[in-house]
């Protein structure tokens, strides 16, 4: 029997949200300076949750200005006083994460026991952990004495606002760097909150100025002459544009961009938990994830019964308000993704692969999409190489770990990959052949502060997180 659950929704009432927001520059909220400003709605009901001014050239310039000024003193600081503001922040982030929570999942879409349980704690720990390295960067393996680059502008996607944030910020900060960061179009809300944050903590002015916008807005932030350092996460094609924009310039880049993770389960696999797993690698934050496990690779012998299993626990999932604390899967971020969500799965299913979702009913207002299986999927299909950055699985088969390992990599992707199996040395064997930049086995997108994170290909260059994501932001 399956037991019907009561809403057990989280409040609204800890978060308040302002009706405008300004840009954050030099330590102050301010208008832009074309006085352009734009909505930002909440994608599981679609009302307006505020106004917010919209960055141009202009305040780009004001903004990188500001955070040139700002590094003299702040490269400066010996670390351990650098690390108290960081372990501040971590400290503040813990304190309002409730608060923090309940605005990622109204402004983002994606369900509340996400934002509370993974978002907000992984957000901490960014900070606690690179606030450790401050004062010890004679030791982390790049020689003695390494220098921060100076001005790190960074455009951070809409998946996981906060944490893109953190992955970003605390390290720059760490190293003596001062940052200019551009939030996502559609989730601006928690970077400013970031921004109040700083002020909390007593961060000098100039430090981390926060510029919404949208794409004109980082491309403007890229072009900068002034600007040392770019760090950018999101889309293939905008990655590629960014590469071509700071060619032949002395600016030092790192791209974490699409994904096409294959997840690989052999036959030897414990059944029930590599559901779990494939469930988690394709459905948390309804599949928006670069690194998700939208390719299923299941070798022949259990396909069927791998397929009965997965179908069965994919019925049980519930789809619904994000702030419901029982939601499984959430809103889709926009009207615009959701589009090209549709877009693809048609042209799967007009391409012959077979489509199955469960009984699912969608709420009537904001941007919904149901779990998605795709069978009958061969390596031409346009959904098995495509980016579709949604709650969509496409499963493939195979006969041999060679066979596995060839299909895996036959990807212009190359960012995460996951291997079931109860054989340690063919963990250690297959995880040795993968072309991707984080391999897990026997679970699936488990991030941690300590541990680098990164594609190759297409999936971008450069490492964030770990002691290797210190390198990107030091003159090495």
């Amino acid at each position: 029997m399956t037991f019907e659950y009561a809403p057990a929704p989280e409040s609204r009432s800890v978060v308040d949200i302002a009706p405008s927001y300004g840009l954050f520059i030099d330590g102050e909220f301010t208008e832009a300076a074309d006085g352009k400003v734009f909505k930002t709605v909440s994608p599981s009901t679609e009302e307006v949750l505020a106004e917010v001014a919209q960055a141009g050239a202009e305040d780009v310039d004001r903004a990188v200005k500001a955070a040139r000024r700002a590094f003299e003193k702040w490269s400066a600081l010996p670390g351990s006083e650098r690390a108290k503001y960081l372990f501040r922040i971590a400290r503040i982030i813990q304190e309002r994460s409730r608060e923090l929570a309940v605005l990622e999942t109204l402004d983002n879409g994606k369900p509340i026991k996400e934002t509370r349980d993974a978002d907000l704690p992984l957000v901490a720990a960014h900070f606690f952990y690179y606030a450790g390295w401050a004062d010890k960067l004679d030791h982390a393996g790049y020689g003695a004495d390494p220098r921060p680059l100076g001005v790190a502008g960074q455009v951070i996607p809409w998946n996981f606002p906060l944490l893109m944030l953190a992955w970003k910020i605390a390290p720059a900060l760490a190293t003596g760097n001062t940052v200019v960061l551009k939030p996502a179009e559609t989730t601006p809300l928690s970077a400013l909150f970031f921004a109040d944050i700083c002020r909390q903590a007593g961060l000098p002015k100039g430090v981390v100025n926060i510029l919404p916008g949208y794409g004109e807005t980082g491309a403007a932030l890229v072009e900068h002459p002034d600007v040392n350092k770019v760090a950018f996460t999101g889309s293939t094609a905008v990655g590629k544009a960014i590469a071509r924009q700071v060619a032949g310039t002395r600016k030092k880049v790192t791209l974490e961009l699409g994904g096409k993770g294959a997840n690989i389960v052999f036959d030897d696999a414990p059944i029930d938990q590599a559901v779990e797993g494939i469930v988690t690698g394709i459905f948390f934050n309804q599949g928006q994830v670069c690194c998700a496990g939208s390719r299923l690779l299941v070798q022949e012998s259990i396909h069927d019964e791998l397929l009965d299993s997965l179908k069965r626990r994919l019925s049980t999932l519930r789809l619904g308000d994000p702030l419901d604390k029982n939601t499984d899967i959430g809103a889709i971020n926009s009207a615009e993704q959701l589009a090209r969500i549709t877009a693809l799965t048609e042209q799967g299913e007009a391409e012959g692969a077979e489509r199955w979702s469960p009984a699912c009913e969608l709420p009537t207002s904001g941007y919904w999409f149901a779990p998605t299986l795709f069978t009958n999927v061969t390596q031409a299909h346009t959904i098995a190489r495509d980016e579709i950055f949604g709650p969509v699985l496409s499963v493939l088969t195979f006969r041999t770990p060679d066979e596995a390992v060839a299909k895996a990599n036959n990807s212009q992707y190359g960012l995460s990959a996951g291997i079931w199996t109860e054989k340690g040395s063919r963990i250690l064997a297959v995880a040795n052949k993968l072309r991707a930049g984080v391999v897990w086995a026997n679970t699936f997108n488990k991030f941690d502060p300590t541990s680098p994170f990164g594609g190759y290909k297409e999936s971008g260059f450069g490492r964030e997180g770990g002691r290797h994501g210190l390198e990107a932001y030091l003159d090495v």
